[in-house]
């Protein structure tokens, strides 16, 4: 009796190897990735790999900001995924008659929707972000301060 292996979708190869460039644990581990990415798959979906090694820096760009973070950054679509429970609940209500009417029942689904919405890993690195601190592989980057003799 012949054994046979089940079917593995090369698409599902893909996916596993955009994953492992933007959960890879830094910088140097990414450009790898991205490179093994490219080396792959290259000859089969080359607009894909263009899009990937062309926009490298804009794709990487959160192993610039503090690594508590990256599980925000790294999100593909935030605003969908923001407004996807008002999207749904207004669809569920009918009846916004007028342009003021809808817009009051979205913000209540907004408002309503804040309570759950997951607040930001490492709050007080914000402040840093905003002032300008380099952070590098998520790591704050302290600054050399130049010693008066």
């Amino acid at each position: 009796m012949k054994l046979r292996t089940p079917y593995r979708s090369p698409r599902k190869g893909a996916a596993k190897a955009k994953q492992e460039i933007y959960n890879a644990e830094d910088r140097a581990h990414a450009e790898q990735a991205v490179e093994a990415f490219a080396k792959t798959h290259g000859a089969k979906w080359p607009k894909a790999v263009a899009k990937i090694t062309d926009d490298r820096e804009e794709t990487l760009a959160f192993y610039d900001f503090p690594a508590e973070h990256w599980i925000h950054l790294r999100t593909t679509n935030p605003i969908e995924s923001t407004f996807s429970t008002v999207k749904l609940r207004t669809r569920v209500t009918r009846g916004a008659d007028n342009p003021t009417a809808a817009l009051a029942m979205v913000f209540k689904h907004v408002e309503s929707a804040r309570a759950r919405w997951r607040g930001v890993t490492g709050a007080h690195l914000v402040a840093l972000v905003r002032a300008g601190a380099k952070f590098e592989n998520g790591v704050l980057v302290e600054r050399e301060q130049a010693t008066a003799a």
